[in-house]
């Protein structure tokens, strides 16, 4: 940020009074403008064993797969922007969604809320975002073209969790890169 919305005097990055972090600072108007992670909401859908997933057909990771996720929007639970995810990037409709991990990546400043539902039907297709959708056995699942490392933990720990029948809720932090060596401490 380079000028106040509010009075468009120029940006200072300082610290505020009663603060503990440099936050940008109007020093016309003294308004502090606060930047704060953005939430990412997104869906591990399964039809009769298998997964979905998204070939993107934007960037970042342009051709890469992917799950349908995306950011959040203004007035919408994080549940319904789940869903709402499925249906533009795969035209699909999600049933009996419940939270499956929580992601940190501090790196970029996004908190990944990941959801696991079925897929209604059986029916998905490509949405404007998408080239291609498929449904994936665990063996089919092209590791090597997977676009973020959160969608890598996602599906390894759903396959996991698929094995050892277990319910429970995933938190980790995600530190790597795209492309990159999973860097991942994982809190449970």
């Amino acid at each position: 940020m380079d000028y106040c919305p509010n009075c468009a005097t120029q940006l200072s990055l300082k610290i505020p009074e009663g603060d503990n972090r440099e936050r940008y600072v109007c020093d016309g108007c003294d308004a502090i403008h606060y930047q704060n992670p953005k939430n990412v909401v997104g869906c591990l859908l399964e039809w009769q064993g298998k997964v979905l997933l998204c070939k993107r057909a934007i960037e970042p990771r342009y051709g890469y797969w992917t799950l349908p996720a995306g950011f959040m929007e203004n007035n919408e639970t994080v549940m319904e922007g789940a869903a709402r995810e499925a249906r533009e990037e795969a035209c699909a409709e999600s049933e009996e969604l419940n939270l499956f991990g929580v992601y940190n990546l501090p790196r970029i400043s996004q908190v990944y809320l990941m959801f696991f539902g079925r897929l209604k039907n059986g029916f998905a297709e490509a949405g404007e975002e998408t080239l291609e959708v498929r449904l994936f056995d665990e063996e089919e699942i092209p590791w090597d073209e997977l676009a973020f490392p959160v969608v890598v933990e996602s599906l390894q720990r759903y396959f996991e969790r698929k094995q050892q029948r277990s319910q429970q809720v995933y938190l980790a932090d995600i530190r790597s890169r795209p492309g990159s060596r999973l860097d991942i401490v994982r809190h449970n």
